[in-house]
């Protein structure tokens, strides 16, 4: 009697199991899934239905975002669900088409391709990669090896999202570097969650050629107080026959090129205020033809007269 008993507790018991709806006892191992997150267009998603291998494969989500099963005569959405409620769906959709009364209904995310984050500009190693789980900037950084030795003081995080009227719109963040990395700011460094873009402009340069003793290329940060006197200073001094009358060649937003005159004899004599640079203008001093034709005049005076005096010297018998 008692061997009957205990036979009739474990028929009960796996009937009871079999038709409970919350069997996850029962559920085949399917291994480790991404982190949660909504899926996309693209994704590669591992759908597995319970004692119905027929029904269990990969499926690649389609361009549309909708996944096709077998013997379903019409397409399941999947676009933005997570994959438990993709879950759900696909097991009413099931119920629905008179395939299973009961399905139960495992998703398992196995490539996301839908949420790639981008990074571009002066960083060591442009790259682009999904986002399999919630991303900080600093390891999206990371991911690109860190920023160049040229990277300009903000980097820029863009995303797009639907708008009121539902058309896309595009929102833009500015992190200043020295925040995020030198001051160590935790509300810098945002979450990223894949569809971001992220910019590191290279730092802004001006050119100084012409008549100063080292011509080159200088940083420049956007928005800093560079002016006419620190690039002076920057090319390490003007040279003996520098003209006073400098110029400033800057490229408007329409594409044209401004010359602007500058008096930097005044300038240098603190005749007239000091007057500010932009990154990519070119600040240029040219020559002083009359001050170099009069110099060399006064030398070719000052040999002659040099010279007559010495011959005079000798025939006077002078020593």
């Amino acid at each position: 009697m008692r061997v009957l008993l205990l036979m009739l507790f474990f028929t009960v018991g796996a009937s009871s199991q079999q038709s409970n709806p919350n069997r996850p006892a029962m559920v085949p191992e399917l291994g480790a899934n991404l982190p949660a997150q909504a899926v996309g267009p693209n994704d590669l998603i591992a759908v597995s239905v319970y004692d119905a291998p027929e029904l269990s494969r990969t499926i690649r989500i389609s361009a549309d975002g909708y996944i096709r099963l077998p013997m379903l005569k019409t397409r399941v959405k999947a676009e933005g669900l997570y994959p438990a409620d993709l879950e759900v769906a696909i097991a009413k959709a099931l119920r629905e088409g008179d395939i299973l009364v009961d399905p139960y209904v495992t998703v398992t995310i196995a490539e996301y391709h839908s949420r790639p984050i981008s990074i571009s500009g002066a960083v060591k190693m442009p790259v682009v990669f999904q986002a399999d789980g919630p991303t900080t900037l600093l390891e999206a950084l990371a991911r690109a090896q860190g920023l160049r030795e040229d990277a300009g003081r903000e980097i820029l995080v863009s995303h797009s999202q639907s708008g009121p009227d539902g058309k896309p719109i595009t929102l833009t963040r500015r992190i200043l570097v020295r925040g995020l990395i030198d001051e160590a700011d935790p509300d810098l460094n945002v979450k990223l969650v894949g569809g971001e873009e992220i910019r590191v402009p290279e730092v802004g340069k001006i050119y100084v050629v012409g008549n100063v003793k080292k011509p080159g290329v200088f940083p420049v940060q956007d928005g800093s107080d560079t002016t006419v006197l620190q690039a002076v200073a920057l090319a390490e001094g003007l040279l003996p026959y520098a003209n006073h009358q400098a110029y400033i060649y800057r490229r408007e937003g329409a594409g044209s090129k401004n010359e602007i005159p500058v008096e930097l004899g005044k300038i240098m004599q603190r005749k007239s205020p000091d007057v500010p640079l932009t990154a990519n203008d070119i600040f240029y001093i040219p020559e002083d033809h009359g001050k170099k034709i009069g110099m060399a005049a006064l030398e070719k005076i000052l040999l002659f007269g040099s010279t007559a005096g010495a011959t005079a010297l000798i025939y006077t018998g002078v020593r």
